[in-house]
C-alpha cells in the first residue's frame, strides 16, 4: 500500500464531534467521503473514508458519553478503522466549562475507554490551564482538581498528560467583555514554569510522562534535568507502534509549529463554522454554540 493512502483522520480539534456530531460522523463514513471547509482560505476538499485509505481515527473530547453510549467504536472498528482518544479532563470549574459532565461522569468514560482499548491509544489533555479573578477578588486557577485526575488517569494506565496555558485571543477577550467582573489573567513566565514543573513532579511519581502544547517559550527555559516534551497530539509514530501500517511521519505545518506543536500530518473533518460546540466553554478559541449576547456561564 502506497504511503500516501495512509491517512489519519482528526475528528476534531474545531469542535467535540464525539459529544455533538457522531451521526453526521458515521453519515459521512457510509457515504465514503468527508467534504472540509477550509477556515482560512473557505476552500472544500475533500477526504476520502475507506478503511484502506485511513490508517486511523483520533477522536478530540471533553465528553465521550454519547460516543460510549452509542456504540460508535464498535462500529467503526467492525469497519475496520483504528482508533485513539484524546480525552480532555480539566478540573470542575462551572464558570469556564459550564456544560461538560461531572468529574465523576468523565472517570467513568476513561475507565471505559482504558478498559475496551489499549490505555497507550488514550491521551489525557489537562488544557488549558487558566487564571482568573471574579468581581475582584483572588487571583484563582482550575489546577485544584490536577492531582485527583492524575490518579484516576494512572490507575486506568493512561501514560501520556498533555497541557498548556489558556491563549488570550481576541475573540475570548470580546467574549468575557459582556460579563460582570470577570477577567482572564496571564501569569508571568516564572510561575508557569514553576507550574510546569510541579506538575512534571506529581505526573512522574505516577507513572506518567507530561508534553507541552504549543508552548515553545517555556520548553526552551525548562532546566536540563526536566523530561517535559513538546507534545504530538495527532502521534502517528504511536499510531504505527499499536496498529502497525504506514503513516506519514511528516510535521503538519499547518499547525502552530513555530510555537511548539510536534503533531504530525493528519485531515481535521470539523468545522468551526458549521459545527458549534454546545459545551460553551469560556475560554473556547473555537465557535461556542450559543451566540454571544446569550451567553452566560453558571456561576454568575
Amino acid at each position: 500500500m502506497d504511503q500516501e493512502e495512509n491517512i489519519v483522520i482528526s475528528a476534531s480539534r474545531r469542535t467535540d464531534i464525539p459529544a455533538f456530531y457522531m451521526d453526521w460522523f458515521m453519515a459521512q463514513v457510509k457515504r465514503g467521503y468527508f467534504e472540509v471547509f477550509n477556515p482560512f482560505n473557505h476552500k472544500v476538499s475533500t477526504v476520502r473514508t475507506a478503511p484502506g485509505f485511513v490508517h486511523s481515527f483520533v477522536f478530540w473530547s471533553k465528553n465521550f458519553g454519547p460516543f460510549i453510549k452509542g456504540n460508535y467504536a464498535k462500529k467503526l472498528e467492525k469497519m475496520g478503522y483504528h482508533l485513539a482518544f484524546n480525552f480532555t479532563i480539566n478540573s470542575a470549574v462551572p464558570i469556564l466549562e459550564p456544560n461538560v459532565p461531572s468529574l465523576k461522569d468523565r472517570f467513568g468514560q476513561l475507565r471505559y475507554l482504558c478498559e475496551h482499548f489499549m490505555p497507550e491509544s488514550i491521551q489525557w489533555r489537562f488544557d488549558p490551564i487558566c487564571f482568573y479573578r471574579i468581581d475582584r477578588g483572588r487571583l484563582q486557577d482550575n489546577l485544584q482538581h490536577f492531582e485527583l485526575i492524575a490518579d484516576m488517569a494512572a490507575m486506568c494506565g493512561v501514560k501520556r498528560c498533555i497541557t498548556s496555558f489558556m491563549d488570550h485571543y481576541p475573540k475570548i477577550q470580546k467574549r468575557i467583555s459582556r460579563l460582570s467582573d470577570f477577567s482572564f489573567h496571564d501569569p508571568p513566565l516564572e510561575r508557569k514554569l514553576e507550574i510546569i514543573l510541579d506538575m512534571e513532579d506529581k505526573l512522574t511519581r505516577r507513572g506518567i510522562s507530561l508534553y507541552t502544547c504549543c508552548e515553545k517559550e517555556i520548553l526552551d527555559r525548562l532546566p536540563p534535568q526536566s523530561r517535559v516534551r513538546r507534545s504530538s497530539c495527532i502521534t502517528s509514530d504511536l499510531l504505527i507502534k499499536l496498529y502497525g501500517g504506514k503513516v506519514s511521519l511528516e510535521t503538519d505545518h499547518g499547525q502552530r509549529v513555530k510555537k511548539g506543536c510536534g503533531c504530525k500530518v493528519s485531515k481535521d473533518i470539523g468545522s468551526y463554522r458549521f459545527h458549534p460546540c454546545f459545551h460553551n466553554c469560556l475560554f473556547c478559541y473555537a465557535n461556542p454554540a450559543l451566540a454571544q449576547e446569550r451567553y452566560k456561564p453558571k456561576g454568575f
